[in-house]
C-alpha cells in the first residue's frame, strides 16, 4: 500500500458479482486533503483521503458518501452525509473514500468490502 501521491487512478472494488473500476482522485498531501471536494458541484468517480480518519462537509454543495477504510483497504463503515455536517472519527480508519451521495451502494461499497487503488 504505501503512500500515494496526489493524482489520478482507479478505484477497484471487488463485489461478489466480480470487479469493478471507477475514476479516482488521490490526495495525499495535506494540501489536496484540505481541499477536498471544496467549491465543487459534483464528482467523476470517488476522491481518496489519505491518510484520513474523518471528514467533514462544511461549505460543500452537495451531499456525499462516505467510506471509512483499514489499513488494508477494506471497508469499516459507509455513512451518506449533507452539507455542513462533521463526520465522527473511526478509530481504524486510515483512508477515506468520498463520493456523490447514493453511489457506494450502487457500486456495492460496504462494511466489509476489500477494495484497491490502481495508481494511473
Amino acid at each position: 500500500m504505501g503512500r500515494w501521491q496526489d493524482g489520478r487512478g482507479r478505484l477497484i472494488v471487488h463485489r461478489e458479482r466480480g470487479e469493478l473500476a471507477v475514476p479516482l482522485e488521490i490526495a495525499s498531501s495535506y494540501r489536496a486533503r484540505t481541499k477536498g471536494l471544496l467549491g465543487r458541484d459534483s464528482v467523476d468517480g470517488a476522491l481518496l483521503l489519505s491518510p484520513a480518519g474523518s471528514v467533514h462537509t462544511f461549505r460543500m454543495r452537495f451531499p456525499i458518501d462516505v467510506a471509512y477504510l483499514d489499513r488494508r483497504l477494506r471497508v469499516i463503515a459507509v455513512r451518506t452525509m449533507k452539507p455542513d455536517r462533521l463526520g465522527l472519527p473511526r478509530l481504524r480508519s486510515r483512508h477515506v473514500l468520498e463520493a456523490e451521495a447514493g453511489v457506494m451502494e450502487r457500486w456495492g461499497v460496504g462494511v466489509g468490502v476489500r477494495v484497491e487503488i490502481a495508481v494511473e
